[in-house]
């Protein structure tokens, strides 16, 4: 019987959470997700300097806002330093690693001399095999003894077989001087202990998998499946970098793309299945495996990210789309809706949520909702305005006060008054946009008066006629 899958996430708390270190969370949590499995949540903030509490909280953030739940606690690799520094003492104990009192000097030394004399400086230790009771009362390291002879073979599930001449490993440091374990012990002692099966992550982690495959043999651990996958470039094929836009999660959900959006695309950046481009999370977890990760370097392109998010805002839940539209004007600094307000969008969502890409666009759609009177008007408002008599808009309020207010009453009623004004209801329309919206660009007419109501519709019309 197969053990239940169990991945993990781990990112470094020295910053937001990168896109790139968002989407790994997302392969991850589709994975086990999609298995029955567990997905885990580690911290890795042994470097002390520069981890702080601000960069963990805004990890978190980015992962609630792309509703990507972990199982059990959130590990902190820092407070596993005891556990880490035991394992490197039973293989010391057991002759798997030594002890090793070389200076920072000689070893610069020695990488000096190999450079002259054309050899590899990859540090050998004389201490390797020295005896004990040569070691001096002197301060060492605790390295762990490599391979020396034939290879070292990485098994990826992205990547293929990649194989390392073990005369290419160095004996790696375990525990510094100070006695504190360094960050590839602690990596594993972590997923050995959380139980992690799948090690999915980016392919610059990839070197470093020979060499924590050295932990796991010298411990007799499982060794996980590996999947190391590649990195996301710019559309110019470059690493992704601040000058090809926002790099953090929290800046998308700030510029108003929706999470389901944002999990489709990522999905898709590197990761396909056929042909499929719009699915839903349903879709993802039974379609995601890693078989269908690439080997390549995925683009990031802003325009297929806009055209599923606008795909998923016009397939959501009205209610959970106001919702996340009301965590979007938070995350924005923006005022947030009133009771009345989210009420109103939750009814106006059938013709605002078409071909709305973002949460912005949105809100330009609902800002007949979202202003008050006296409604201020752009400026093709106020032009579709001037261009029509006054005494138009002013004969047709008692008409829709008369009116039953449902969509036939009221397309029956402003299409006959057209007819009367021996004109099309088309140019009646530009000029009831800009009194009920102060807009040019709006739902349609009926839409809006529909969800205004008679009162708030006829006091808009009020407002410019007198």
């Amino acid at each position: 019987m197969s053990k239940p899958v169990v991945t993990r996430f781990a990112p470094s708390p020295t910053g937001f959470l990168h896109i790139g270190g968002a989407r790994t969370a997302l392969f991850n949590w589709l994975y086990a997700r999609g298995r029955g499995g567990k997905f885990l949540l580690r911290i890795e903030d042994t470097d002390r300097e520069r981890s702080t509490p601000e960069a963990t909280a805004a990890i978190l953030q980015g992962m609630a806002w792309l509703g990507l739940d972990h199982d059990g606690e959130v590990v902190s690799q820092f407070e596993g330093a005891a556990r880490h520094a035991e394992v490197a003492h039973q293989l010391l104990a057991e002759g798997k690693a030594y002890k090793c009192f070389a200076t920072q000097d000689e070893i610069a030394a020695f990488r000096e001399q190999a450079k002259a004399d054309g050899k590899s400086t990859l540090y050998r230790s004389p201490w390797r095999d020295a005896d004990a009771s040569a070691h001096p009362d002197a301060p060492y390291v605790v390295r762990i003894k490599a391979p020396q002879d034939g290879s070292t073979v990485i098994h990826d599930e992205v990547q293929g077989d990649v194989t390392i001449r073990n005369d290419q490993l160095d004996d790696m440091i375990l525990l510094r001087s100070d006695g504190t374990p360094v960050y590839m012990l602690a990596v594993v002692v972590d997923d050995h202990d959380m139980g992690v099966t799948h090690v999915i992550r980016g392919d610059d982690h990839l070197n470093n998998a020979a060499r924590q495959m050295m932990i796991y043999n010298a411990m007799g651990w499982d060794v996980p499946v590996w999947a190391h996958i590649p990195l996301i470039h710019g559309p110019d094929g470059k690493k992704l970098s601040k000058r090809h836009g926002a790099l953090g999660a929290q800046e998308y959900q700030i510029m108003g793309y929706p999470a389901a959006g944002m999990r489709n695309y990522l999905a898709r950046l590197g990761w396909s299945h056929g042909d499929d481009e719009y699915f839903t999370d349903a879709q993802a977890k039974e379609w995601f495996n890693l078989d269908g990760i690439g080997k390549s370097p995925a683009r990031f392109d802003t325009k297929k990210l806009e055209n599923l998010c606008g795909q998923h805002i016009a397939a959501a839940d009205d209610a959970a789309l106001r919702n996340e539209l009301q965590a979007f004007l938070i995350a924005a600094g923006q005022t947030p809706l009133s009771d009345a307000q989210s009420e109103n969008i939750e009814r106006a969502m059938y013709c605002l949520k078409d071909r709305a890409k973002t949460f912005p666009e949105l809100t330009e759609k609902a800002h007949f909702i979202l202003t008050k009177r006296p409604i201020e008007r752009d400026e093709k408002a106020t032009k579709a305005l001037s261009s029509v008599s006054d005494g138009i808009l002013e004969e047709l309020t008692p008409q829709l006060q008369n009116a039953s207010w449902t969509r036939d009453d009221l397309e029956a009623c402003l299409t006959a008054f057209a007819d009367a004004q021996g004109t099309k209801f088309g140019k009646l329309a530009g000029p009831l946009r800009a009194v009920l919206a102060g807009r040019a660009v709006t739902p349609s007419v009926f839409d809006m008066m529909l969800i205004l109501g008679r009162d708030e519709t006829l006091a808009r019309l009020t407002d410019v006629t007198g």
